[in-house]
């Protein structure tokens, strides 16, 4: 029986006491049973709390499609933004060699475009395309999302335009609403394959719908894999009521517990760089779910060891504002050891013959010690080793953990009224029909 993650608060004890944690984890039961019984708010988009079941109905056309566009194509672009591409992109760039230009059995590349408006990016991108034998993946509910919009159109014109109009409709695959829509209309009139977001499950919830699903397994991942880690996650969160058991309730409520003391700032840390956009994911889950009402915690990350050498001096020593969470990977399957140096002239011969998994584990222990002496509470999360089992284990405890979190706030964690207000001012600078009074205003505004 493989082991599952598990949640380490002993590095908080010094700031909050394990019998506080033990108490408002039992309080968060509540919270849980709130989020199954679909009664809390937001209980429309609760989709998500039954995929590790689900998703499997759709595992073999998703592997289909998924061998299809890697038989005609050695590149996919992936086009979303937000929720649309974070999952995937968090579990390909984790499960991915780090230097996939090197790697020589690496026969698909993944490149992601439609999560921003920069020109030299858009730009860049194109010049590589003119190049590659590509297709494409695009993400979007409505098809009217800027970014993800603007990019899509120029790249259809780019694939139309070097494959043809009938050849590119088969490289393309659009994953959208299952009726309506501008990305839904394109995809019927241009008889793209296309997947369905399902109505009930919200952007940053969708790793485990096609939406994370397709572009993980046309990088090469076995979806299959990830889908029962999700499952044990399920069991060991979701289906466990049990507060000194439940690694979500006991992750939920010391992270409240150290807002309430003062702590309102979260910092996402991994030794491993491979989980850089695996914390980027986690910042818009709990971001975008949290921060509303004039509440949250403000979530942020670190690369370590790379950023103990930049923010370690504020961590260390700067405003005691902030706590941590560590993901603690047990085990990796490379092996690395140190050389011998006859001379010794970096006087590194002391770590001789050692392997560079040992001092980089060593270095986060070093690291937890030094921060919470300083001052800073660490909560760890612990898992077994990086594969596609326990990311899906990790993205399963992270959307529960983050829902029941958001119901402590007493919050909706599952919607996102904020994100309107800057798209409101840019359509009124860009004239968008219907908002031309507003943008007259705004320019006076701007003279002003």
């Amino acid at each position: 029986m493989k082991e599952n993650i598990n949640v380490n608060v002993n590095g908080v004890s010094d700031f909050i006491s394990l019998e506080e944690i033990a108490a408002h984890s039992k309080l968060a039961v509540r919270h849980l049973e709130t989020l199954l019984s679909g009664t809390g708010p937001g209980n429309d988009f609760l989709g998500w709390l039954r995929l590790p079941e689900n998703a499997g109905t759709q595992t073999a056309r998703i592997e289909k499609i998924a061998k299809h566009l890697r038989s005609v194509s050695n590149t996919t672009v992936v086009v979303g933004i937000g929720g649309s591409y974070l999952g995937a992109r968090a579990v390909i760039e984790a499960l991915s060699h780090s230097f996939p230009h090197h790697q020589k059995d690496k026969n698909h590349e993944i490149i992601y475009a439609g999560h921003n408006v920069c020109e030299e990016y858009m730009a860049d991108l194109l010049e590589v395309l003119e190049h590659r034998n590509y297709s494409v993946i695009v993400i979007s509910k409505s098809g009217t999302t800027m970014e993800p919009a603007i990019a899509f159109r120029l790249i259809k014109d780019h694939v139309e335009r070097k494959f043809g109009k009938s050849v590119a409709a088969d490289r393309i695959v659009a994953i959208t609403d299952a009726t309506k829509g501008a990305l839904r209309s394109l995809a019927e009139l241009n008889g793209y394959e296309t997947f369905e977001i399902p109505d009930d499950i919200g952007g940053r919830y969708s790793v485990l719908t096609p939406v994370g699903l397709l572009p993980i397994a046309v990088a090469g991942i076995d979806i299959r894999e990830l889908i029962e880690g999700a499952k044990a996650a399920a069991a060991i969160t979701r289906d466990n009521k049990d507060p000194q058991k439940n690694p979500a309730l006991i992750y939920a409520a010391t992270r409240n517990l150290l807002l309430q003391a003062g702590k309102p700032l979260e910092i996402m840390v991994n030794f491993h760089p491979k989980l850089h956009y695996f914390a980027e994911w986690w910042k818009q889950l709990f971001g975008e779910s949290e921060g509303k009402e004039g509440k949250g915690i403000f979530p942020a990350s670190v690369d370590f060891t790379t950023d103990l050498h930049s923010l370690g001096q504020y961590i260390q020593e700067g405003q005691r504002i902030l706590f941590e969470t560590v993901l603690s990977i047990k085990s990796s399957p490379a092996k690395v050891k140190i050389p011998v140096e006859k001379d010794d002239q970096d006087q590194l011969n002391y770590l001789a013959g050692k392997q560079l998994g040992e001092i980089n584990k060593s270095a986060e222990i070093g690291t937890i010690i030094a921060h919470t002496e300083g001052g800073v509470p660490v909560i760890s999360v612990n898992i077994p080793s990086l594969d596609a089992y326990y990311l899906g284990q990790l993205i399963y405890f992270f959307e529960i953990s983050c829902a029941i979190s958001g119901y402590i706030l007493d919050v909706n964690p599952f919607d996102q009224p904020g994100v309107e207000a800057y798209k409101k001012n840019m359509f009124a600078l860009l004239n968008k029909p219907g908002y031309e009074e507003a943008g007259k205003k705004l320019r006076e505004k701007l003279k002003q």
